[in-house]
């Protein structure tokens, strides 16, 4: 699997941005995706991620209720609408790809990565 994001910028704070991967492949159903993101100087760190099926969906305490991942099976896209964007939500943006058949948050558990997408949140 390729998956490819896209969606980054420069927003106020307060404002929002959605971030789209595009995964290669006729297996994207099979797997769970994630969101992961990492700031300067700080560890790559779990955002929210959603089930095969996408009825499912877990979000890290920091971006709950603001952020939204969703699948479109149809196009092989899973997306992160990021709402009420504040200034430590700057990051660059990583989507992944996990054969699990659970949620897990780790993210050396996930097979595949994109290449990152960067968010900059100003004040």
């Amino acid at each position: 699997v390729q998956l490819q994001a896209s969606g980054g910028g420069l927003v106020q704070a307060g404002e929002s941005l959605r971030l789209s991967c595009a995964a290669s492949g006729r297996t994207f159903s099979s797997y769970v995706m994630g969101w992961f993101r990492q700031a300067p100087g700080k560890e790559r760190e779990f955002v929210t991620a959603i089930s095969r099926s996408g009825g499912r969906t877990y979000y890290a305490d920091s971006v709950k209720s603001r952020f939204t991942i969703s699948r479109d099976i149809s196009v092989n896209t899973v997306y992160l609408r990021m709402n009420s964007l504040k200034p430590e939500d700057t990051a660059v943006y990583y989507c992944a790809a996990d054969h699990s058949t659970y949620i897990r948050t780790h993210a050396s558990l996930y097979d595949y990565w994109g290449q990152g997408t960067l968010v900059t949140v100003s004040s």
